[in-house]
């Protein structure tokens, strides 16, 4: 298909922390993704560069042979950097494929399994009466479903105060909201083993929805320990980057959730394949997405796909989204408004996000150099973020 061949790639690093992708064919199709690492957008930039010569001239069509290609053409595989770079990609083929055939992605994956997703959102705040206020705010706006950090900077082994501490927060969603708020946990994997039992100790009274990165995704022989403690169901998955990072822990049947990332897992073509190994395993499928419209409608295209996707994060007011916001790169906000707690079905071909090229070009002129902080013990060694 000659008109669907690749003649230019152009990437945008955007405010708030953003790296957009835009791929031009011959036809004048084009493609939209996001290939982005939290803090390392200009190392993704420069791999994406670097891929450039197996894109320019290729069939926009032909996305797995590139897939592979991308993949195991450079004989270094795997990790965030190239994956998130093929992420973006891969999310531009996509969308440059349905809009030439004039159908939205995820009936190129054999589509829909649901007319509706349901939604959650991140609320933050050190307070008790920010997260409440929040909190109000969200289910306003139509969510059923939250998620928040259940700690901040914690040591190997903390404090009893500090333990105590941990389950405020949700005791006061719970006082306020009864059963009717799904309220998910992220421990962010700022915990340390010896420390999990005890904070799901305190936190299981209060039945959140799940516990996510109760360690890092490096320490998985953890989750031998720490799954068959608790009831609540556990989740995890968003530093990692293919199915081979998720096989060892799927075989292990010490998760109950998990949540790859459409912009750093190898995109649509790869997600979708995680999500059918989890779906072998009995294991739920909710995405990891604090990025943007194309990363979030990239998502959703899979989850409308996916029989076990059960939840999906969207970053709308997300605290790390300072100046700029998710719609605002957008000439279609509509897609996804939340409505019940659910956004419904995708309908415009390809991924199905306007993006306002106008505005992105301004954003383009600021530019970022986010980083997420250093956060450290009282004692002045590192603790994660």
């Amino acid at each position: 298909m000659d008109d669907l061949r690749i003649e230019k790639i152009e990437l945008f690093k955007v405010p708030p922390r953003w790296l957009f992708l835009k791929i031009t064919t011959k036809s004048g199709i084009i493609g939209w993704g996001e290939p982005v690492v939290e803090g390392k957008a200009a190392t993704v930039e420069a791999c994406v560069h670097e891929l450039s010569q197996y894109l320019i001239g290729r069939s926009a069509n032909d996305i797995e042979d590139i897939w592979q290609t991308l993949y195991g053409g450079g004989f270094y595989r795997g990790g965030p950097i190239l994956m998130s770079a093929i992420s973006g990609i891969d999310q531009a083929l996509w969308d440059i494929k349905g809009k030439h055939l004039g159908v939205p992605v995820y009936d190129l994956l054999g589509g829909a399994v649901r007319k509706k997703m349901k939604m959650y959102c991140w609320i933050g705040g050190d307070h008790p009466e920010v997260v409440l206020e929040q909190a109000r705010e969200k289910v306003e706006q139509g969510y059923k479903a939250v998620k928040m950090n259940a700690t901040g900077a914690f040591a190997w082994i903390d404090s009893l105060q500090k333990i105590k501490t941990v389950a405020d927060n949700i005791r006061l969603l719970r006082e306020e909201f009864g059963d009717t708020l799904d309220i998910g946990l992220d421990f962010h994997g700022r915990i340390h083993k010896g420390m999990v039992k005890r904070l799901i100790d305190e936190l299981a009274p209060y039945n959140p929805m799940f516990i996510e990165e109760p360690v890092l995704s490096e320490n998985k022989e953890a989750f031998d320990h720490i799954y068959p403690y608790t009831s609540i169901p556990i989740a995890t998955g968003e530093r990692m980057f293919s199915r081979w990072d998720f096989k060892e822990l799927l075989h292990s049947g010490t998760v109950d959730i998990i949540q790859p990332d459409l912009s750093h897992a190898g995109g649509i073509s790869e997600v979708r394949r995680i999500a059918a190994m989890a779906e072998a395993y009995d294991v739920a499928l909710a995405p990891h997405c604090p990025l943007g419209p194309v990363a979030l409608a990239s998502c959703l295209h899979v989850d409308f796909n996916s029989i076990n996707a059960v939840i999906q994060e969207s970053s709308l007011g997300i605290h790390y989204n300072k100046g700029f916001d998710l719609l605002d790169y957008m000439d279609n906000p509509e897609i996804f408004d939340v409505k019940d707690g659910y956004i419904e079905l995708l309908k415009k071909p390809g991924l199905g996000v306007e993006i306002n090229e106008e505005k992105l070009r301004e954003g383009q002129k600021i530019g970022h150099n986010w980083a997420n902080p250093v956060w450290r013990n009282e004692d002045g060694s590192f603790a994660e973020w």
